[in-house]
């Protein structure tokens, strides 16, 4: 396997990680009332301002075969955890975390509170309204989320070279795989690697900024209306 199609497969399973377990947390940020929730809130936000060696050392000793995950990943498949493409999905959803929940705290919390008020007093439950009104309402937040976590997860290179190493169709990532070319110099093909990512960054930014404006809104209205 390539390393960009290594990538792509990293990035998209994190980033459906990220969304199913990223939406609950995210909703109970957004709308509980606990005084102490800041505690949660800069856990979650941890990941942007720590250095990713840091996080990639403190995760390999965890997936270490002393660590609690490891023995815990050893018990129940039988092998490590560390080096592994397992090991890099677990490391990236943690580095990831933060691009995924924010954007959708930013988005339940923008919803007019007189819409949820006026669905209790219809009767429906929380669920139905988070289904009805409030994840309609929040699909750019949605959608940000989907797109960051992944655009993140593609350019990974510290945690991915602390927990992963460099092992070719297992762990060899495209930034890593561009590190390597450095290092060989071989320019021209890290160029190539280069411009590419480039690409696919302008691309996923040019993706954000359409849903933060609004171009789908008219369409998706429709949907909903439907």
């Amino acid at each position: 396997m390539s390393s960009l199609a290594l990538s792509f497969e990293l990035a998209g399973c994190v980033a459906a990680i990220l969304l199913a377990i990223g939406t609950p947390v995210a909703y109970w940020l957004a709308y509980s009332n606990w005084r102490g929730k800041f505690l949660l809130e800069s856990i979650v936000a941890l990941p942007l301002v720590l250095p990713p060696t840091v996080l990639g050392f403190y995760a390999l000793l965890a997936m270490g075969p002393r660590g609690p995950l490891g023995r815990l990943w050893m018990a129940l498949f039988g092998h490590g955890l560390a080096f592994t493409f397992s090991g890099l999905v677990i490391a990236s959803v943690v580095y990831s975390f933060p691009f995924a929940v924010q954007p959708l705290i930013a988005s339940f919390e923008a919803v007019d509170r007189k819409l949820l008020d006026a669905s209790a007093v219809l009767g429906a439950g929380k669920w139905r309204t988070f289904r009805r009104i409030i994840l309609p309402l929040s699909l750019p937040g949605v959608v940000t989320a989907l797109v960051l976590s992944f655009a993140h997860t593609l350019g990974e290179f510290g945690v991915v070279l602390m927990v992963g190493g460099n092992l070719a169709g297992v762990t060899r990532t495209v930034s890593i795989d561009i590190y390597d070319r450095v290092q060989s110099i071989e320019y021209r093909a890290a160029n190539h690697l280069a411009l590419l990512l480039l690409g696919i960054s302008f691309a996923v930014l040019c993706l954000v900024y359409a849903v933060n404006r609004c171009v789908w809104a008219p369409a998706w209205a429709r949907w909903t209306v439907k």
